[in-house]
């Protein structure tokens, strides 16, 4: 059980790296922020490579495919707490679906 929690703190931590580094793009492009938010963006998103790399599953395909259900759930907490924007319910719905999916690819028995 140990074992996913370090999988699942992998996945949250990648998801937090890789938002923060979108995130810093998005200011400078979309928002006219100082070009200076690259640099902190763009390692945030080297930590979101390295995060990704470090978790268990046995194929990168796999390992990609199971993420997304945690970015999904943490973007959606990102909107809520870094942009005042609260999910609506087909959001969480949304989310929901993609993180059963996230557990049959992670928890599933393999031969």
């Amino acid at each position: 059980m140990a074992g996913r929690g370090v999988t699942l703190g992998l996945y949250a931590a990648a998801a937090l790296a890789e938002i923060a580094g979108c995130y810093a793009v998005w200011m400078w492009w979309r928002a006219g922020a100082s070009a200076w938010w690259l640099i902190p963006g763009g390692a945030a998103l080297a930590a979101f490579a390295v995060l990704l790399a470090l978790t268990p599953p046995d194929s990168a395909g796999r390992s990609f495919a199971a993420y997304g259900g945690i970015y999904i759930l943490a973007s959606l907490i990102w909107m809520w707490t870094a942009e005042g924007m609260r999910p609506d319910r087909f959001d969480l719905a949304g989310a929901a679906l993609a993180l059963a999916g996230t557990a049959v690819i992670l928890f599933s028995p393999r031969a």
